[in-house]
This record gives C-alpha cells, sequence and structure tokens, in this order.
C-alpha cells in the first residue's frame, strides 16, 4: 500500500523512542528510534515490531515513549487581525 493510500485510511506518522538494556550490561539503557506509519491507538505495526524484538533480540525492553501526528489534515484558516498598507 502506498504511504498517500495508508495516510488517506487514517494512518499517521508514528516515533516511538524504545529504550531497552544491554545484554552483557544489564544495568545500562540504550535507546532506539522506530518510525513508520501506523493506526492509533492500537499501533499494529509498532506491536508486530515489538514481538519481533522480544522474540530475536538479546535486549529486554525497558520502556516504550510513543508520539504521532496525522500528516494529512484539514487545513487550517487564521484571518488577519490587522492589514497595513506601506507606500
Amino acid at each position: 500500500m502506498s504511504e498517500l493510500v495508508r495516510q488517506l485510511n487514517d494512518y499517521r506518522l508514528t516515533t516511538a523512542e524504545i529504550l531497552y538494556r544491554l545484554p552483557d550490561h544489564p544495568a545500562l539503557l540504550q535507546t532506539y528510534i522506530w518510525q513508520d506509519y501506523d493506526l492509533a491507538p492500537r499501533y499494529p505495526e509498532l506491536r508486530r515490531f515489538l514481538a519481533f524484538w522480544e522474540k530475536n533480540l538479546d535486549g529486554p525492553l525497558h520502556s516504550v515513549q510513543v508520539a504521532n501526528i496525522p500528516i494529512i489534515k484539514p487545513t487550517e484558516t487564521r484571518f488577519a487581525d490587522v492589514c497595513l498598507t506601506l507606500h
């Protein structure tokens, strides 16, 4: 599915900050940034990625912070408060 079609179907650009523990040094945390188009609030793509992470990667997850924004949205109309003319 193309990105435009996904956006028209209410997919939003989603960014997740994933903190995970290093396998050799569990007291240390490492950051991984994941970004893709996903459906809020269930986030099926992110959940699929996190399931893959837990199944195949050694670094156990510590926390995940998610932010998203719709790329295609209604336009915002603002009216001017003042109109000035310079000669």
